[in-house]
């Protein structure tokens, strides 16, 4: 028996196996790693004698043998964020009902960070990936992985010149929805935040390194060009993380050309404005009204709740899943895109402009 550097403790290998069920190493090797020819007799003799040895499987060595770790790597932007929490829920479930462990990995939406994860994840031999790109221009890393010859499925955001199935929700049409309830509600002046690192202001026809942003962007600013609007750009804030929520939320609810409302890009950036507009002693709806994108668990806590676009979070997870775990087993032929709808949910943080 080996020993464990880690523990001290001797380690049952292969070998072992084998002598104490009385067959070769090949052999006890193809019955334990369940690949090449064996007799049920003598799989049911290696598997007993494993069982009672406590022997533990070598995954990357089964890997090696079968070509497949029945892994699935998974890429996300933002653990702390709750959209991606659900998410991975949803991926887990499928995978798991499938016979795949995850390997999961946190980006912080930084291109060098899931370049380092796609690399560690490709040592580890996983069969396939579902990633949340950093960038939707930036692709180097996930097309490393697709020379690689594994397959990838992206979640919630497209990435330029991938082959590769897209699941995301209708960002565009939410966010669409969610300007002309504002806009019917009497507002003109309504502030689009988003913590997406952009390199200057917002202009009108600027491509955003988030595909999912860009879609909401292009949503807003087309509700309210289509409700008489003049530069509905200049009411797009980014940089948010940058800057700081808080900085931007006191910014555009000052001086005479402050916003009536505003419409946040995600739950994270709707509960810091909430709070922020809390802080400045105003009153939701009755200074400003609020609209986050994720129906998170806050929003129906707070007094008033906060009107919602929400999201399928968990469907587009497990999606992604579905879909990656089809490719890995050969299924399907071209790309697809698979896009999930949103919908507005009313509540209470919505209501008419205050008149000044």
């Amino acid at each position: 028996m080996a020993t464990d550097p880690a523990t001290g403790r001797r380690e049952t290998t292969v070998s072992d196996v084998a002598k104490a069920a009385k067959v070769s190493k090949a052999t006890a090797a193809r019955a334990l790693g369940d690949y090449g020819a064996v007799s049920e007799d003598v799989r049911d003799r290696v598997q007993a004698a494993a069982e009672r040895l406590g022997y533990r499987p070598n995954a990357l060595a089964k890997s090696m043998n079968t070509g497949k770790s029945n892994t699935i790597g998974v890429v996300i932007g933002d653990i702390e964020n709750p959209f991606f929490a659900r998410a991975t829920r949803g991926i887990s479930d499928v995978a798991q009902a499938a016979g795949f462990d995850l390997i999961l990995a946190n980006s912080d939406e930084e291109i060098d960070a899931e370049t380092a994860a796609i690399e560690l994840l490709l040592d580890k031999r996983v069969d396939g990936f579902i990633v949340t790109p950093a960038s939707s221009i930036e692709t180097r890393s996930l097309q490393t992985a697709l020379a690689e010859g594994r397959p990838v499925v992206l979640l919630d955001r497209r990435a330029a010149g991938m082959e590769a199935d897209t699941v995301v929700a209708d960002n565009a049409s939410g966010a669409a929805a969610a300007t002309r309830h504002l806009l019917a509600a009497g507002h003109r002046r309504i502030a689009f935040v988003s913590t997406l690192a952009h390199e200057h202001p917002y202009v009108s026809g600027d491509v955003v390194g988030s595909s999912s942003v860009g879609d909401r962007i292009d949503g807003f600013t087309s509700a309210l060009g289509e409700g008489g609007v003049e530069d509905p750009a200049s009411f797009v804030h980014l940089n948010a993380r940058a800057e700081g929520i808080e900085v931007i939320t006191r910014r555009v609810l000052d001086g005479p050309g402050a916003v009536t409302a505003i419409v946040a890009s995600d739950s994270l950036v709707g509960s810091a404005v909430f709070r922020t507009i809390r802080e400045l002693g105003l009153a939701i709806p009755g200074d400003v009204s609020l609209i986050a994108f994720d129906d998170a668990d806050w929003t129906s806590l707070t007094t008033p709740p906060i009107t919602v676009v929400s999201q399928p979070i968990y469907e587009l997870g497990a999606e992604s899943a579905r879909r990656l775990i089809a490719r890995i087993g050969g299924t399907g032929s071209e790309t697809e895109e698979f896009v999930l709808a949103q919908t507005l949910i009313e509540r209470g943080s919505v209501g008419a402009p205050p008149r000044r």
